[in-house]
């Protein structure tokens, strides 16, 4: 660490003296592009200066704003003149701008702006008509001079992308005098030979350098081209009426050949890892495929008729045999209660047939009491008239009536001559039996 140590500000106020004493940086015009434009409350102008390779912090106070010809605007190409110092609050250097006016001629770029929404208006800009630049390219047309820096880089890149890819260059003049009709005569001639997709554009410069791409002319022949064209005029921060036209603008003749032709052998490597991962999608397709025919199969097996039979068919061998297992059961528990029953039943049978016996014998002897035989071993007869009815009192019985008596040993024919009532004996009527 150095002996002497200083403060920040200390420093900062030392660069600034160094800066505002040199003589350079007291009064300087300087060109660029304007980028984040913004016009404060204030009055003051706070905008950045940049070109390809570096951008400047700019003010310019209300004070010095009275003496600008117009409002700026990012994209505008000016040259601002002022001095550069230091801002200590920010610690960053700045270019203080004490007057601005648009790069090359007022009248110039006034033209630009004209010719600008002149076309606009009539709709040239519209993405509508855009064309879509195509992926592979067989022939590519470049318009652009022959001696040029922007001829070596497409051809270089162009090759380093896609060596198969042919190259036909239109020798234009892209500068001054018989620049516009060369421009479109080799966007017509490029246009017949069939190109695939064409590059039009040139190095960097001023804008009077670069005007030949601003003109209507060209323009027309772009909008007017069936083939897709591509704008690659200057550096990135220039801009030209057909990169509004063209179907795409390139910031560099560079970065043209990288749009309009594709890396064959990163494209092959894609594609390469593509069918790759096509095929391990496939596989994966087919390994699922295979399971779910598996699966379908073994289901078809499951339903097929002769499945479907031997499942029936075991299901009837099982219902069978639980059938024959029941039914046995059963019938042992049948015959088991057929045994009981039985045994019940002859007891019950037996019970039943001695008391039938009593009951028998005791009828037998009342019965025998009652019997018309025994009665007629006793000397009883028993009467009947000639049609077979029993007489049991005189009442039925008329004179002349044909009678037939039953005795113990025969019976006996006879006649009535006569019939008499008994006279009754406790209010009861006797008969005599005869």
């Amino acid at each position: 660490m150095g002996k002497n140590i200083y403060s920040v500000t200390d420093i900062t106020l030392y660069l600034k003296r160094l800066i505002s004493e040199d003589f350079m940086c007291s009064a300087v015009s300087i060109r660029g592009e304007l980028s984040n434009v913004k016009y404060h409350s204030s009055g003051h102008i706070y905008f950045t200066l940049k070109d390809a390779g570096a951008a400047l912090s700019c003010i310019m106070f209300s004070s010095d704003r009275r003496s600008l010809g117009f409002r700026m605007e990012d994209g505008q190409k000016v040259v601002c003149s002022g001095r550069i110092s230091v801002f200590e609050q920010a610690g960053r250097y700045q270019l203080y701008v004490k007057a601005a006016e648009l790069s090359g001629s007022g009248e110039l770029y006034a033209e630009y702006e004209r010719i600008k929404k002149e076309l606009e208006e009539m709709g040239m800009f519209d993405p509508v008509y855009k064309q879509q630049i195509p992926t592979l390219v067989r022939r590519v047309g470049v318009v652009t001079s022959p001696t040029g820096a922007a001829r070596r880089d497409i051809e270089q890149i162009a090759r380093r992308r896609n060596p198969y890819a042919q190259i036909i260059l239109y020798p234009a003049l892209v500068q001054g005098e018989g620049a516009v009709a060369s421009i479109v005569r080799g966007i017509d001639i490029l246009e017949k030979q069939g190109v695939d997709v064409m590059i039009v554009g040139r190095g960097g410069g001023s804008i009077e350098d670069l005007w030949a791409f601003n003109s209507p002319e060209v323009a027309q022949a772009v909008f007017d081209c069936t083939v897709p064209v591509i704008s690659a005029v200057g550096h990135e921060t220039d801009t030209t009426i057909i990169d509004f036209v063209a179907d795409l603008r390139a910031p560099t003749p560079s970065a043209a050949a990288e749009l309009a032709v594709c890396d064959v052998f990163a494209l092959m490597d894609s594609l390469r890892e593509k069918r790759e991962h096509l095929m391990s999608l496939m596989e994966q397709k087919l390994s699922y495929q295979r399971l779910k025919v598996d699966r379908l199969r073994l289901s078809l097996i499951k339903v097929s008729p002769a499945s479907t039979l031997e499942k029936r068919r075991m299901k009837l061998q099982k219902e069978r045999e639980t059938m024959q297992r029941i039914m046995t059961q059963r019938i042992s528990d049948q015959r088991m209660q057929l045994l009981y029953d039985e045994e019940k039943l002859q007891g019950r049978m037996e019970q039943r047939l001695k008391e039938a016996r009593s009951l028998l014998a005791v009828s037998s002897s009342r019965m025998e009491g009652l019997s018309p035989l025994k009665r007629l071993s006793a000397g009883y007869s028993y009467l009947q008239s000639a049609d077979g009815k029993g007489i049991r009192s005189v009442k039925g019985v008329k004179e002349g009536d044909s009678l037939l008596i039953t005795l113990k040993d025969g019976n006996i024919e006879a006649c009535a001559r006569s019939v008499s009532v008994l006279t009754p004996v406790d209010g009861k009527e006797e008969g005599v039996l005869c």
